[in-house]
Parts: structure tokens; sequence; C-alpha cells
């Protein structure tokens, strides 16, 4: 048979699909509706397990058992789906908690003279991308994220600037961690250029230069500049800004900073090597941070955080929900659950409109199915 006799087969077949996959849906929806009115979940994991093998055992293929379970999963949540958007009828806590914050911040913006907490000292990467942010700032300085953290949740500050990734050294872990152990939603983010500098005292050459410090990420995008030094120490510090302080007040003239050169500047040192970083196109992400959710127009970024059933499967059905509501999935990152062996609590960032109605039904298919969610905020990015 040629190819248009093999499609016309296709087209058949899918004409007996679609009719019993609408049958089948209506079903489940009256599964639903019975569920609701006996205060059953809608979830019935044994149903589906003993489902999936049944289905994966019509056919004595591995390969087609393994297709057949896959179609299935799918089948399963876009019937999940389906019961939400049906039997949803009344807004969610969460739901009503994002609407009223796209009510109050409808037509604003974020105010530009905000006291900040930052991380660091001044010249520190994440008072430049403050910066870009607020005209006028209150920068108050912290000595650790976690600091910023706690700041932003007692109130000391409106907002907090916090690293999240790098082009070049990829998450900040610890970052990543903290947000598993405090309370607050991201209003905005920003993707800042890093170029990274090499600062020493004036008259100092390279040739002198016996140590250098830096924050540990800094240290990973320079990581080629550096191998090239044969006899140079490498000393972790806690921020660029506050490895080039350290340079300025020190006796020693042996040493140097790895930092910005807004703190060439700022701390009266000289450049021993400009744009040293692996990558010239290396950029950081910081998130800006508040203690309530505030979702400004033009909102097209959500971030998510996680935990799933330790079982297989599990990250299969979030992913299909996505798949199912045509939201674009734009990083997924995995850390372990703090106190749990081989558990993980997942983050997730998705593309998806603050005005759609798939965000808010897919928010509340997630708050049910998951065995902890939390919703981290609705936010524009800048470039």
């Amino acid at each position: 048979m040629d190819i248009q006799e093999l499609r016309a087969q296709i087209d058949r077949i899918d004409e007996k699909l679609v009719p019993l996959f609408l049958e089948r849906m209506g079903v489940s929806l009256k599964v639903a509706e019975y569920k609701a009115e006996n205060h059953l979940p809608v979830l019935d994991r044994t149903r589906e397990r003993a489902l999936l093998k049944k289905v994966s055992e019509k056919t004595d293929d591995p390969d087609l058992q393994l297709y057949t379970r896959l179609l299935y999963l799918s089948i399963m949540g876009l019937s999940r789906s389906y019961q939400h958007k049906q039997l949803d009828k009344n807004e969610t806590t969460l739901e009503e908690k994002l609407r009223a914050a796209i009510k109050a911040s409808d037509k604003k913006d974020l105010p530009q003279d905000a006291v900040v907490a930052c991380q660091g000292v001044e010249g520190a990467y994440s008072s430049l991308a403050c910066a870009r942010l607020f005209k006028q700032p209150d920068i108050l300085f912290f000595q650790n994220w976690e600091g910023v953290f706690t700041a932003v949740q007692e109130g000391l500050c409106q907002y907090g600037i916090l690293p999240i990734e790098n082009s070049t050294a990829g998450s900040v872990n610890q970052v990543y961690d903290l947000m598993n152990r405090h309370n607050f939603y991201i209003v905005r983010s920003i993707r800042l250029r890093v170029e990274h500098t090499l600062l020493a005292k004036k008259g100092v050459k390279l040739s002198e230069v016996r140590e250098i410090f830096s924050h540990e990420q800094a240290i990973q995008q320079c990581s080629a500049f550096l191998e090239g030094l044969k006899g140079v120490k490498v000393t972790v510090c806690e921020n660029t800004a506050a490895a080039a302080k350290c340079v300025a007040e020190s006796d020693r003239r042996d040493i140097a900073a790895i930092s910005s050169k807004d703190c060439m500047a700022l701390y009266g040192l000289e450049a021993l090597g400009e744009s040293i970083q692996n990558n010239s196109n290396n950029y950081t992400r910081f998130i800006c941070i508040g203690k309530q959710p505030e979702i400004f127009p033009g909102a097209n970024k959500t971030s998510l955080m996680l935990t799933l059933q330790h079982k297989p499967g599990a990250l299969y059905d979030v992913l299909s929900r996505f798949y199912a509501l045509d939201i674009n999935l734009l990083k997924l990152e995995s850390r372990p659950k703090p106190g749990s062996d081989f558990e993980f609590v997942f983050y997730f960032d998705i593309e998806a409109s603050v005005y759609s109605e798939d965000l808010f039904r897919m928010l509340s298919e997630l708050q049910e199915s998951c065995e902890q969610f939390s919703y981290l905020g609705s936010y524009t990015e800048i470039v």
C-alpha cells in the first residue's frame, strides 16, 4: 500500500478512537461527581495502578506494553484535569489570594524607594541588580543569604535580592535549599550580565599575586583563567564585593580579588585582568522576593515548589499536566528533601500568563495531588 492508503487507515481508526475517548471522559466525569457527593478523593492511585497493569497485559510486545502505559498515563492525566475543571466551581483559597493580588497591583509597578535586603557589602552583584530594579533603594546588607530571607519574612525589609542561577556555573544550590525553609513570594526577576575583573592594590603586578579571594560561583565562572596561574592559592569568601574590600583593607600586597569593575572604583583598586570569566556571555539571574504576593501587569512566569510521592511516574504525572494544558516548562530543579532519604523537592519555572485560566486550573490540580505544594510567585523578568 502507498502512503495515502496507510493514512486513510489511520483516519478510519481515529474516527473510532475520538468518540470512544469522549465517551470515556463523560463516564469519568460521572465517577468524579459520585466521588464528590460521597466525599471521596478524585485521585485513586490503587485503581490507576490496576488499570495500567491490565491494559499493558493486552499485548506481549514489550515496546507496545510501554507505549500503552504511556498512553493511559496521558489519558488519566487528561481525565483528572477535566474532572477538576468541571467540579472545582468555587475558587480555592490560593486562587482567591492570587486574583486579589492581581487586582491590587493593577496598573502599578515596583515602588522605586523601597527598603531592600542584599547579601554582602556595597558593590556586590546583588546590589547592582537592586539598582536595576529600584531607582532609589534603601539597601540593607546582610552577611549571608539566610539573612536576606529572614529580613523579608520578618518585615525588616520590603524586598530582598537573591541570585538563583548563573549561565556558566548553574544553579545557586544554597539559595534553593533556603527557599524550602522560608515563606516568601517572587515579585520580579532580572538577568544581570556579569563581567569579572581581577583586582589588586595599586602598583601590584600579576606575577606578585599569591592568593586570590572570591565567591565560589565567581571562582567557578573564572576557572580557566585561574588554572593558568601557577602557585596561586584560591580562597572562597562570602561575596565578590567582600573579597575586594578585604584586599583593599589588608596589609598584604600579594593578594587579589575576583570582583566587579564597580568595586575597583569603590575600593580604590586596580585591574590586573578584565573579563576573566570563562564565557563572555555570562549572566546571573536574580530574584526579587517579598513577604506577600504582588503580581504586576504582564507577569508571564510562575515559580512553584513541589514535593512528590517517592514512586514511579510521580514526576511524569506533573509534567503531563503541563503538556495537557499547553504550559511551557522553562526550568526544573531538584534538591534533596531535608530529613528524608532519596526524596526530593522540585522547583518549577513555567511560562504562562497570570491571566490564563489554564494556569489557575493547573495550580488547583497540583495543590490536591502533591504531598507538598508551594506557590512561589508570578512575575516578569527584566533582561
